[in-house]
Parts: structure tokens; C-alpha cells; sequence
């Protein structure tokens, strides 16, 4: 498959198709003609140059955008087609069978648009140049698009599903980037957001699977919601200051990711930001981060320790589910919320302190961490949850600062290392419950009790 947009700028818009397709879709955003560009007048042109190689297959073009917008547009879309500088009756080409048969050779077709608006030309009103490039060059095979300093918005979808698009170049003119801009372009290795842009929309750059690296511009303040999923070459990021807000999956399962770095004017660690990066080795944040959500670090396998900065109030459920090789990780004392499972199955953790700060140790947030060796439980907590150090096969010791024990559940301590030794403040009380040899309990598996 050949070049589809070889140009695209404010004094040619010239569209070149190579190769031999079956049929081909007149996707532009704006349009020549004569060499001057008309944006919002009847005489707009679309220019394309069709190579044919093999004559006995020959390309068929049909005179519409898709099924979809044929049904609804028709071939109202132009006013005049010309083919190889021969007028082609549009009448001719009126339904969904309509075609032209091009023989071998070199071809160029000219398509004159009774309203360019009808294909996603939105143009200044003063001084009638296009200001955002809308949803046209949906599955397009162009392979490089260089958008003219008009441009203000790249908008929803504009370039979704390119999968040959290899580069773009975006002009300082652009501030925003639309939803699924560029979804699944999986050929585009590269990409440098400027600083003239504020904000990457949702899924702007998912699944954009070989896009190894990416410039955000200090200008972005948002970056939204599964803007740079399944990004799966990606290996690092920087997030510039001027970032103060993260949008739930915004690097999803870019499995190639090794490193982070977040800049100081993101406060929140949103839901599944990155989950599921699985490469994942090494993470930088300010302390403006004061939370980090429900499975933001979840399933990071290769992921060996974190520093969480004391800015950190809340770690949220699952944060960190399934790091199997998170070997250390200090919980400042600024956190005050621990989630359900925010520990699961970090087998090779080996010691973990809970902050004063912490009223409740909810459920199952060390549960399966079989490499915990140590714990040690702040003063301020009054409760623990169920299955809290479930499958803690090799945990030996226990360090409660409380002076009341909190409360715990019947199963607690299900399934704990035997022998081990509970350490708790001289004069406490109520962790003689603690002590029971019931089902669960410490007792049964031959802990004992030391006072300090």
C-alpha cells in the first residue's frame, strides 16, 4: 500500500494514492484549487493521483466516503468529477454500485465539493482558513501528514485507524487534540506535542502501538482518560509540570514502558493509569501527588520499589495488586487510607510499616505476599480486616504500636508463618485475643507474645 496524503498544508492539499486498491475513499479535511486555497467556496478542489499496476484488476473508485455517509450524502458531495482532465457525468456515479474503471498507468482525478463542510472543514469566519482538521481521515492509508499553522484543534477521530501513518507534524497553532485523534495508528513511531497545546483528549493516541516515544509540551495541563492505552513500544514518559491532571488509563497496559517520570503539578495518581505496565522498573513523583488510585500500579510485574512522596493521603484499593517483584516500599506518614487488596500478591515484598496515621488496615491488602517477613502496625490503628495476611506464609513478626489491640476479624491471620512473635507496647491491652489458639488465630500457629 503507497503514500494516500503525501501534502497536506495551507498552499497544497494534494492527495496522491499509489498502488492498486479495490476501491478508494476521498477522505481530506480541506482542499485546492488553481493553487489557491478555497475553504468555503463551491470551486474547491480535491486533487488525487491514482497509479494502477496491475490493469486487469483495475481500481474502482466510487464517488462517496463510505456506506454510511453514501446512504446519508450521496453523491450530493460534488458538484464535478474529473478524471484525467475529462469531465466524468456525476449522474453516472449516483449509487452505491457506480464506479470507474481505470486502466493501467497513472491517473489523476479532481473532485469539485458543493460545500466542504459536508467532510469536516470547519474554517476561521475572518479570514477563511481552516481551523480544525475533523473526523476524515478515518482509516486512510497516508503515511505522513504535516497540518498547516491554521490549525487550532485536531479534532475527534481525525486520524483514527491510520495504520500507515508513520509521522505527523503538529504546528504550534494547535491547542487541543480531540478524542481518539489518532487511535490505532500503528504505524506512527513518534510524536511531539507542542507547547501550544492544553489538552490531550481521551484515547487521543490509544493503541498506537508502535509509537516508541512521545514530547508532551510544557503547555499541556490534562491528559485524558486511556490518551496513550496499549501503547505498547512506548519505553519511557515524561509528564512536565504544567500536567495537573491524569486521566484512568491514561497508559494502560503499555507493556514496553521501563520508566516514569511525574512532574509537581499532577496531584492525583488516577484509576489504572498504569496498570498493567508490565516492564515498569522505575517511577518518579513530586510531592504534589496526594493520591494514587484503585489499581494505578496494579499488575507493574517487574516494578522493585516506589517512593511514595509525603504528600500521599490515600492509597487507593488493588494500587499495587499483583507486583511480584516489589521488593520494598515505605508508606509515608502522611497516608491516612489504605484500600482492599492495595498489597495483593506482592510476593517479594519482605517488610512493611503501616503510618499512625492509619485508623483501619482493610481487608486482604497483604494477602498472598508470602516473602513478608515483617510488619509493623501503627499506633493509630483500631481495626483490621479479613484475610489481612492471608497465605503470609513466611511472616515472623508482628509490631503493633497500639496501646489498645484493634479489633480483628476470624481469619485475620489465616494462614501466617508458624512460630512467630508478636511485639506490642508494655502495659497494652486486649491482645490476648490476638494470642487464641482458635481457628485463625495467632496461637494456633505457635506464636508468642513479647511486651516492650
Amino acid at each position: 500500500m503507497g503514500k494516500y496524503l503525501k501534502k497536506f498544508s495551507t498552499d497544497s492539499a494534494r492527495v496522491e494514492y499509489e498502488g492498486s486498491e479495490n476501491y478508494i475513499e476521498p477522505y481530506v479535511s480541506y482542499v485546492e484549487g488553481d493553487n489557491t486555497v478555497h475553504y468555503n467556496k463551491v470551486e474547491t478542489r480535491i486533487i488525487a493521483t491514482y497509479n494502477v499496476e496491475d490493469a486487469s484488476n483495475p481500481t474502482q473508485l466510487y464517488m462517496y466516503m463510505n456506506q454510511q455517509d453514501m446512504t446519508i450524502l450521496g453523491i450530493d458531495m460534488f458538484s464535478k468529477v474529473e478524471i484525467d482532465g475529462t469531465e466524468v457525468a456525476v449522474a453516472d456515479l449516483d449509487t452505491a454500485q457506480g464506479q470507474y474503471q481505470f486502466s493501467g498507468g497513472e491517473h489523476t482525478v479532481k473532485y469539485t465539493l458543493k460545500d466542504p463542510t459536508m467532510i469536516g472543514v470547519e474554517a476561521d469566519e475572518e479570514t477563511g482558513m481552516p481551523s480544525k482538521v475533523g473526523a476524515t481521515f478515518v482509516s486512510c492509508p497516508i503515511t505522513s501528514v504535516e497540518i498547516p499553522d491554521s490549525v487550532t484543534s485536531i479534532g475527534e477521530g481525525a486520524f483514527s485507524e491510520c495504520g500507515s501513518l508513520t509521522s505527523v507534524t503538529i504546528p504550534n497553532s494547535v491547542t487541543t487534540i480531540g478524542d481518539s485523534a489518532f487511535y490505532n495508528c500503528t504505524s506512527l513511531t513518534s510524536v511531539t506535542i507542542p507547547n501550544s497545546v492544553t489538552s490531550i483528549s481521551s484515547s487521543a493516541f490509544h493503541s498506537c502501538t508502535g509509537l516508541t516515544s512521545v514530547t508532551i509540551g510544557n503547555g499541556v495541563t490534562s491528559i485524558g482518560s486511556y490518551s496513550f492505552r496499549d501503547c505498547t513500544s512506548l519505553t519511557s514518559v515524561t509528564i512536565p509540570n504544567s500536567v495537573t491532571s491524569i486521566g484512568s488509563s491514561a497508559f494502560h497496559s503499555c507493556t514496553g514502558l521501563t520508566s516514569v517520570t511525574i512532574g509537581n503539578g499532577v496531584t492525583s495518581i488516577a484509576q489504572y493509569t498504569f496498570y498493567r505496565c508490565f516492564n515498569l522498573t522505575s517511577v518518579t513523583m513530586s510531592n504534589s501527588v496526594t493520591s494514587i488510585g484503585k489499581r494505578a500500579f496494579a499488575s507493574c510485574e517487574s516494578l522493585t520499589s516506589i517512593a511514595i512522596p509525603d504528600s500521599v493521603t490515600s492509597i487507593g484499593e488493588y494500587a499495587f495488586d499483583y507486583c511480584y517483584s516489589l521488593t520494598s516500599i515505605t508508606i509515608p506518614n502522611s497516608v491516612t487510607s489504605i484500600g482492599e487488596f492495595a498489597f495483593h500478591q506482592c510476593y517479594g515484598l519482605t517488610s512493611v510499616a503501616i503510618p499512625d496515621g492509619v485508623t483501619s488496615i482493610s481487608n486482604q491488602i497483604f494477602e498472598s505476599c508470602s516473602g513478608l517477613t515483617s510488619c509493623t502496625i501503627g499506633s493509630g490503628v483500631t481495626s483490621i480486616g479479613n484475610r489481612v495476611f492471608y497465605g503470609c506464609t513466611n511472616l515472623a513478626s508482628i509490631t503493633s504500636l497500639a496501646t489498645t489491640a484493634p479489633t480483628i476479624q476470624d481469619i485475620t491471620f489465616f494462614d501466617v508463618g508458624t512460630g512467630g512473635v508478636l511485639y506490642v507496647p508494655s502495659g497494652s491491652s486486649g491482645y490476648d485475643v490476638w494470642m487464641g489458639t482458635g481457628n485463625y488465630y495467632l496461637g494456633k500457629y505457635g506464636w508468642g507474645k513479647i511486651e516492650q
